[in-house]
């Protein structure tokens, strides 16, 4: 097994610094060439979630798929070089139809929902056709009897991804939210992976985070550029994959360590259908809103922290809000990674601070629908 500093020594020299400049490079490109290309893939800022005072391109998912194969170009030599190239293979082709589809959908305004979603659990079952891994135990009685039987294994698997995905594009909705969160839960898997010297995986997880990185310093802070459907969809197969792998590469690590990793995104869109389908002043479940706990923080902390600061600067701003939030539950992961019990109480705290925070920023009260006036 290396030791740490062989890790860093590749992590810095190789992959993960390649990955960043061609992420940088491309994302930049795209910006310088805003006239050519924005008749088609400009973000326009009018609608209710829209916090952006200019069009802007949302093409950014363009910079972090370069990233990552120019990582997986770099990656043909150093420590565990056939593996790492076997995973970032399998993210490449089984994530195409995930950014595909939400690529789509940037550029044409007309690819719904659940087109997009089905093309990201497609891209699921994909990367199971093409490594055989599934899903196959979630530490819970009767239903890892059930993920025993493969059509069940993979059809849980494509849910799943499809699930991680979908909540990794719901919170994308300022400068910076959705690629710095990326960082803290890829970083939180790496080290994961490191420490139970799963190094591939690790490597894997320090290149993936090199190509967001270098989207990032021009998505955040003033958005020159923004990660649009399909970065979200292909980042957030990339991160679901991942969770997939991690447990299932590793037996001592429980797949409840995954799932607390990904809990601020998948907290985000539970409650989200909650509060639209159940609280009286909620829209309609399939309807955009602006009362997710982003736009709350937002309109609530970054405009009172920072009253003479402009739209666009309260835009970055607001980002870390979040960031901070994100830090609890994948720290958590790190420390407690062995316990399962450890694990299902950081879920739990991770749940109630993010109630609590909902609670404090809320403009509406909580009243059922169907309760008297």
């Amino acid at each position: 097994m290396p030791n740490t500093s062989l890790f860093f020594a590749e992590l810095f020299r190789y992959d993960a610094f390649i990955a960043g400049v061609a992420s940088l490079i491309t994302s930049l490109l795209l910006v310088f060439t805003k006239n050519w290309h924005g008749s088609f893939s400009m973000d326009h800022n009018s609608g209710i979630q829209k916090m952006h005072t200019s069009p802007t391109p949302r093409i950014g998912g363009i910079g972090i798929a370069v990233g990552v194969l120019a990582g997986f170009a770099a990656s043909s030599h150093g420590i565990a070089a056939a593996e790492k190239r076997a995973i970032l293979s399998t993210i490449l082709l089984a994530g195409m139809p995930a950014f595909i589809f939400g690529l789509l959908e940037d550029v044409t305004k007309k690819v719904s929902v659940r087109i997009r979603l089905l093309a990201t659990m497609a891209s699921g079952v994909l990367g199971w056709g093409i490594t055989g891994t599934a899903i196959t135990h979630v530490d819970i009685p009767g239903l890892d009897f059930i993920l025993g039987y493969t059509v069940f294994s993979v059809f849980f698997t494509a849910f799943a991804v499809g699930g991680v995905a979908n909540s990794i594009n719901i919170i994308d909705g300022f400068n910076g939210l959705t690629a710095g969160t990326a960082i803290i839960m890829l970083a939180a898997f790496g080290i994961i992976a490191r420490q139970v010297g799963d190094i591939p995986l690790a490597f894997t997880c320090m290149i993936i985070a090199g190509a967001v990185i270098g989207f990032f310093l021009v998505n955040w802070p003033r958005g020159k550029i923004f990660l649009g459907d399909g970065g979200a969809y292909f980042l957030g197969f990339t991160l679901a994959w991942i969770a997939v792998l991690l447990p299932e590469r590793n037996a001592s690590i429980s797949p409840w360590t995954s799932l607390l990793i990904c809990s601020y995104p998948i907290i985000e869109v539970g409650f989200s259908i909650y509060r639209r389908k159940f609280l009286r002043e909620a829209t309609a479940v399939t309807q955009p809103d602006a009362v997710h706990l982003h736009s709350l923080a937002n309109k609530r902390w970054a405009k009172k922290i920072f009253p003479n600061a402009s739209k666009t600067t309260r835009n970055g701003l607001t980002s870390p809000f979040l960031w901070c939030y994100a830090l609890i539950p994948c720290s958590a992961a790190i420390f407690f990674q062995h316990s399962k019990v450890l694990t299902l109480a950081a879920l739990v705290i991770s749940f109630a601070i993010y109630l609590s925070m909902y609670n404090k920023l809320a403009f509406f009260r909580w009243i059922p629908k169907n309760s008297a006036r």
